[in-house]
């Protein structure tokens, strides 16, 4: 388990008050199931130098099946952090390098044609598979985009006349780069909302880029990563993080943050009138509250706070709030909107 971090304010650790579950059974079971977090984390970390945010919000993607977009610059160890969580999960995973030559088909499977008994036989994609490594994915064009986002929201995919599921646990990790944009094709934003998270990617502390060049510099091979967990024991934690205590002044706080993406003046935030085109869905607050119980579980909480909700709200909101035109003349881009709203909307 992560322990709560000292400089956290007393709100981020002090129990719920209200009436709510029985939070004494609920921290054994968040233990038991928690179990696996440290050593997956000792792993990863044996692979991967720092990159702390950005591998809790892929452990948040996994505890809850939220789909996980990734945007940075080339060399930030996006591959390789997602190649090396995968391997600390007992669980298949396929790497798909996108492409502007890639088909639906190529990801989903096809239906080939045999010949000695003139039948077709079903031949399944890489989707089918629990962890999804979508390299590069605004490489490929639209339809590809289409048939990977629509497995994402589904969890199935039809071939010919048939529709088969896809496994459990499922998830997409995806990665793109922000600053090549010649042969590339953007995610549309209505797209881009069946993501859970979108996490920026930033570049290693000067410590941290020393220890990188150490490491990588000798033409030694990576460590193996053993695998800690299990995809059933992946499900167990997911029903456990479903269970995590939300106070309903919490939950209030989760709706008002989203609603004031959306009617920025009715949260006393005028100076964003005309900077929003349009604001985060109910989507939006579901992903919310899911990723902050997560955030809590992995420090061992039964419970979640508005600390929780803080910490993960731009990753949860960055991508689902749209700015004008005026905005974009301006230089105000979704993540200072969301900015403001969390300066502003008052926390219980």
């Amino acid at each position: 388990m992560t322990a709560p971090d000292p400089s956290d304010p007393p709100s981020a650790v002090a129990p719920p008050r209200s009436p709510g579950p029985d939070l004494g059974a609920l921290t054994a079971r968040v233990a038991e199931h928690g179990r696996f977090v440290g050593p997956l984390l000792d792993g990863v970390g044996r692979v991967v130098v720092g990159q702390g945010s950005m591998i809790e919000r892929l452990l948040i993607g996994l505890l809850t099946g939220g789909h996980v977009l990734l945007e940075g610059v080339p060399g930030l160890a996006k591959t390789l952090t997602v190649s090396t969580l995968a391997q600390a999960v007992d669980a298949r995973f396929q790497r798909i390098q996108f492409t502007p030559d890639l088909l639906p088909a190529d990801l989903l499977g096809t239906l080939v044609y045999n010949q000695a008994d003139a039948s077709f036989l079903v031949k399944k994609g890489p989707i089918f598979a629990n962890v999804i490594l979508a390299d590069e994915v605004n490489r490929a064009p639209a339809k590809v985009q289409s048939a990977l986002l629509e497995a994402m929201q589904e969890r199935q995919v039809t071939i010919g006349d048939t529709t088969y599921p896809l496994p459990r646990p499922f998830l997409v990790l995806a990665t793109q780069n922000p600053i090549e944009q010649e042969g590339t094709y953007p995610l549309p934003e209505a797209q881009v909302d069946r993501f859970m998270l979108k996490v920026v990617v930033g570049y290693p502390s000067r410590e941290e880029e020393i220890e990188i060049m150490r490491r990588m510099s000798h033409g030694t091979a990576l460590p193996a990563v053993a695998p800690v967990v299990t995809p059933a024991e992946v499900l167990a934690a997911r029903a456990v993080v479903g269970e995590v205590y939300l106070d309903a002044r919490v939950e209030e706080y989760v709706v008002d943050l989203v609603l004031a993406t959306r009617e920025p003046q009715r949260y006393r935030l005028p100076d964003l009138r005309g900077l929003v085109a349009y604001g985060a869905s109910p989507r939006a607050s579901i992903a919310l509250a899911l990723a902050a119980r997560a955030h809590a579980f992995l420090r061992g909480r039964a419970y979640a706070t508005p600390d929780d909700v803080r910490a993960v709200a731009l990753d949860v909101l960055r991508h689902r709030v749209a700015v004008t035109y005026e905005a974009e003349a301006e230089e105000v881009g979704s993540e200072h909107i969301v900015g403001r709203v969390l300066e502003t909307v008052e926390v219980p």
